[in-house]
């Protein structure tokens, strides 16, 4: 094993600290890729339930078009400012379209815990508002890639 793999296995994060630190991001970047090739990427809140990456996406947007053709996904959540404070995650996988979309709030027992998740946190609310324009997307992440740079 050479320096770079030692050091990257000392700055991955344990499980619990990749939940506690999931848990308290807000905003991810979505990387897709267009039918043609061109990448796409966005910034979207989510929210994390230990399993899986809920993000609530605009059922109108270029990120939903290209997911709707190839569901491949890379995730991004980052945090810091100063070299040992820089953290993260990235998580791949394909995505799973759950529920109507766009979302209109149809009962829905696989969106209850997302749903009450992502609104107390993004909204501070203890049910999910509903605009009619986003619609949810769920990645259990084939491969995720973790860094805390504070551990060096």
């Amino acid at each position: 094993m050479d320096a770079t793999q030692r050091r990257g296995r000392r700055i991955m994060m344990t499980d619990g600290e990749l939940d506690s630190f999931l848990a308290g991001q807000r905003t991810c970047r979505v990387a897709t890729v267009s039918a043609d090739g061109r990448p796409h990427v966005g910034a979207l809140w989510f929210a994390w339930d230990g399993t899986a990456l809920w993000l609530y996406s605009i059922t109108r947007s270029r990120r939903w078009a290209d997911l709707r053709k190839d569901p491949r996904v890379s995730v991004l959540v980052d945090a810091g400012e100063e070299y040992g404070e820089l953290r993260g995650a990235e998580l791949s996988g394909s995505v799973e379209f759950v529920g109507e979309a766009p979302r209109t709030g149809e009962p829905n027992p696989e969106l209850e815990a997302p749903e009450r998740l992502f609104a107390a946190k993004n909204f501070g609310l203890e049910s999910m508002p509903h605009d009619g324009r986003h619609a949810w997307l769920k990645l259990v992440p084939e491969s995720i890639v973790t860094w805390d740079f504070s551990k060096i």
